[in-house]
């Protein structure tokens, strides 16, 4: 669930991207992208420890294959496209399976779709100028990894003993703040990408 749709690993380049396929971050993106189904299918199943489970794995992966993907010069085209893809599909399944379960209203799901809609069009305008990627914002990372801690603890609060009243106080807590600085971040993006624009369009 990371800020990378259109995004580069990092906040600046510092390995060249290559065509390798068969890499250790891009089995973890493909990973998470099987394990997309199966965790929609146990949040709507009511099986809440495995889709507990599955969502801890996704965060750790999603911050494992960048990691590896950084320090071992791993980065790679394909990555690329399969993290962000397996980022926005849990983020998708994870609300509509909150939504549907009633845990979250469908109002800030709605809130949060709106955003990814936002940066769809950011990301388009960029492409449209030759720009096809921006560096990944501070609060960017911030808000993903916010909303990481969000939707286990959210779901972990759906009861009603101790354990799920202080994990539902806990997760509205990182949602709240998760949410805000997902628009903040994506404003910021826009507003890079205007900055990137401009200094294309002054004469050399």
């Amino acid at each position: 669930m990371s800020d990378r749709v259109g995004e580069t690993r990092g906040t600046s380049v510092s390995h060249p991207v290559t065509d390798r396929v068969l890499t250790v971050p891009n089995v973890l993106s493909a990973l998470r992208l099987v394990g997309v189904p199966v965790f929609l299918w146990a949040i709507l199943a009511h099986h809440d420890a495995l889709a507990l489970v599955l969502l801890v794995a996704s965060g750790v992966t999603d911050y494992l294959d960048g990691k590896i993907a950084r320090r071992y010069g791993l980065e790679s085209r394909l990555g690329q496209l399969l993290d962000p893809v397996a980022d926005r599909l849990y983020i998708v399944s994870t609300l509509v399976g909150l939504g549907v379960r009633g845990i979250v209203p469908w109002w800030l799901a709605a809130v949060l779709f709106a955003r990814e809609a936002y940066m769809g069009v950011v990301i388009l305008v960029g492409r449209r100028h030759g720009i096809p990627a921006l560096p990944v914002h501070f609060l960017g990372k911030a808000a993903t990894f916010s909303l990481l801690y969000a939707f286990p603890l959210l779901l972990l609060g759906d009861g009603t003993n101790t354990v799920a009243e202080v994990a539902r106080v806990a997760g509205w807590a990182f949602t709240w703040w998760g949410t805000g600085l997902y628009w903040v971040a994506g404003i910021l993006y826009a507003v890079q990408l205007r900055q990137y624009i401009r200094a294309r369009e002054v004469p050399a």
